[in-house]
């Protein structure tokens, strides 16, 4: 019995174990900057949170329409009378009359109604009014979730962009750590063999440990930045993220220039915000003007009314009531408030409109400011570029002379420090060529999802 059940284990794991194999690990990740995008719109709280209030507007929307739409409504009401109420009628209805009104009990001990009642809107100005604002606050609402979809694809640029400037930074350390370890164990060399002073292996030294430091810093950098954009993607921070652009790809990727009077500002998902924003205060004009108006309602109803002093046969007989009929109510006086909505509303109106004028302008100076920062910087890091490759030659000349006999350690650690200083410029550089470019993108209205 025993060796049956360890056979049937046995079992068990081995053909377990081929199964587990085959199961994918969804923790990896290998995204382009398009997938990161197309990822974050799919799984970021922010965004799915706007997709909901899309669909909440749907529903408003819908809910409003049936407000338009015939109502029905049931009733039914018992009642059981412990003591029948009791009227007075005028002794004078008697024979003989009577000086003194006399104690009458009217009704049965029980009184049931069942009915149901059909109301129908007919005409009301504000209903219609209220309906294509609920359409427009769709709208409004649909292009709430497109900022939204705009900010995460802003954030998440340049996040990855953070993580490739990181990478790229490290791959230029890791490139001078080489050489420099090179050119120390080379000195270490020399100075055993007393061709140079310990002090020219010392300084080196000091640099190698001091790169060492930058490339523990810069890994420590490079993983804060991938959590980053794990983050901005809605992607759970335990999970293995490798970007797979280049970031050559995307610096010879081009900006539109566009002139000063350009109209850009209409690409921009903020103007068309407020655009929507003016037509539901415009509305908001209409409906208290059809406030003036009246409302005419329709309603039919139908009924059946029980009444017995036994309840074994309360709903033996019945007695019938229906009824149609219209209803019209117009509020003709209302102490001024409906004036004072329509002018509140007209205010509404011209403020949307400054806000428009206003974004207007500062967009056109968000556009020429960017424009400018990024030229800028596109030149920054042209220069830094050649004095990175100015470096990398100085300091190239600078070990040959050493070797040679005819250069000081000095200089070559002076070479050193200005390639590590050319370095971390250019790096600064090209990371600010890279955020200016998504800020120039953004205020040109070019980033859309």
């Amino acid at each position: 019995m025993k060796n049956r059940i360890c056979f049937i284990i046995s079992l068990l794991f081995s053909a377990g174990g081929p199964l587990l194999a085959q199961v994918p690990d969804t923790l990896n990740y290998k995204f382009s900057l398009k997938e990161a995008i197309d990822y974050a719109v799919k799984h970021q709280s922010a965004v799915l949170n706007a997709t909901i209030d899309e669909e909440i507007a749907r529903n408003d929307v819908k809910k409003t329409v049936g407000t338009g739409l015939p109502q029905v409504s049931a009733s039914y009401n018992f009642q059981d009378y412990l003591k029948l109420p009791t009227t007075l009628l005028p002794g004078e209805f008697l024979s003989p009359p009577s000086p003194t009104p006399i104690p009458v009990k009217f009704g049965t001990k029980y009184n049931s109604t069942a009915g149901i009642e059909l109301s129908q809107l007919i005409f009301d100005g504000t209903f219609f009014v209220g309906l294509q604002a609920s359409k427009t606050y769709k709208e409004l609402s649909v292009r709430a979730s497109t900022r939204t979809k705009i900010e995460t694809v802003v954030a998440v640029t340049k996040a990855y962009y953070s993580v490739l400037v990181n990478r790229e930074q490290l791959k230029l350390i890791d490139a001078n750590l080489t050489q420099l370890t090179k050119s120390f164990n080379e000195t270490e060399a020399m100075f055993k063999n007393g061709f140079v002073e310990k002090i020219d292996a010392d300084r080196l030294q000091v640099l190698k440990n001091n790169l060492e430091t930058e490339r523990e810093n810069a890994i420590r950098s490079l993983s804060i930045n991938t959590d980053l954009l794990k983050f901005q993607m809605g992607m759970p921070v335990g999970a293995v993220l490798v970007p797979t652009d280049q970031i050559n790809d995307i610096r010879s990727e081009a900006v539109s220039i566009v002139p000063a009077d350009s109209t850009a500002y209409k690409k921009r998902i903020e103007y068309a915000l407020l655009e929507t924003q003016r037509k539901l205060n415009l509305l908001d004009v209409k409906r208290y003007k059809s406030a003036y108006l009246p409302t005419l309602k329709g309603f039919a109803s139908a009924s059946k009314n029980f009444q017995s002093d036994d309840f074994s046969s309360h709903y033996d007989q019945s007695f019938p009531t229906s009824v149609i009929g219209f209803t019209l109510s117009w509020n003709l006086i209302s102490g001024g408030q409906r004036i004072y909505d329509v002018r509140n509303a007209k205010l509404s109106v011209r403020k949307t409109e400054n806000s428009m004028l206003d974004l207007k302008n500062g967009i056109a100076n968000e556009i020429s400011a960017s424009q400018k920062l990024y030229m800028n910087s596109q030149r920054s890091v042209e220069n830094q570029e050649r004095n990175l490759r100015l470096a990398e030659e100085i300091l190239r000349v600078t070990r040959i002379k050493y070797g040679q006999g005819v250069g000081s350690s000095l200089e070559v650690t002076t070479a050193e420090t200005s390639l590590r200083e050319a370095q971390n410029n250019y790096i600064t550089a090209l990371y600010n060529l890279l955020i200016n470019k998504v800020d120039l993108d953004k205020a040109l209205g070019n980033i859309n999802y």
